[in-house]
């Protein structure tokens, strides 16, 4: 059978632009500051500049896209300033979602999260910042959905993908890794024991040393 054809325009369309801009920028195919130029994207997209432009109006609104006056849109930069804020609000929302995590996992669902902990410190050890940062990134998915509070998972997949540029950069910066896994192993031991005082305490802990690499 032939292949159905994408839809070029509608919400289908812009759903479509949607998730493919957002990915590029996530994965740093388009970097901040650059300019999106809507005929460019409708064309590479197979949608209309209709789609592009409300795609690019949702994106702003996820804060990843801004858009200038009489200048069109372009990728956000997101200052060091912009993402200590941003991490000052992930610690209160990560906090809730961890001490709940401590309350709700089972026991299979903790038995994951040793094993992710186990799989962080290999990746240390091998000299992998890069896998290391992916069980992170994992790790933190995890904890937010034992957690069970579905708004505060929502509030930080947003605040989340405004600081993906700069929680690379810490990943590949010397020594990192090393710092943030005992950090992490402790986000993990708290959580394991049901302890959920400090499950929160370690993970805004973790965050505290964020911030503080931020600003190195």
């Amino acid at each position: 059978m032939p292949k159905e054809a994408r839809p070029s325009t509608g919400e289908q369309a812009k759903r479509h632009a949607f998730a493919q801009l957002r990915q590029a920028i996530l994965h740093g195919e388009m970097a901040p500051a650059q300019r999106l130029v809507e005929n460019e994207l409708a064309e590479q997209f197979g949608v209309t500049r209709a789609s592009i432009r409300a795609a690019l109006i949702d994106l702003e609104a996820q804060g990843l896209v801004e858009r200038i006056r009489n200048r069109g849109s372009r990728v956000r930069v997101v200052t060091v300033e912009e993402a200590v804020a941003i991490t000052e609000c992930r610690m209160a929302l990560e906090g809730l979602c961890a001490a709940k995590a401590a309350v709700a996992a089972s026991d299979e669902q903790l038995t994951r999260l040793a094993d992710l902990g186990a799989a962080m410190k290999k990746a240390v050890a091998d000299g992998e910042p890069v896998t290391y940062s992916d069980l992170n990134h994992q790790l933190h998915d995890r904890i937010r959905e034992i957690s069970g509070q579905q708004t505060a998972v929502e509030l930080l997949e947003r605040l989340n993908a405004q600081l993906v540029r700069h929680r690379f950069k810490l990943a590949l910066r010397p020594g990192r890794p090393q710092q943030s896994l005992n950090e992490h192993l402790a986000m993990i031991e708290a959580i394991r024991a049901r302890d959920p005082q400090a499950a929160e305490a370690a993970v805004r802990a973790h965050l505290a040393s964020v911030i503080d690499a931020l600003g190195d």
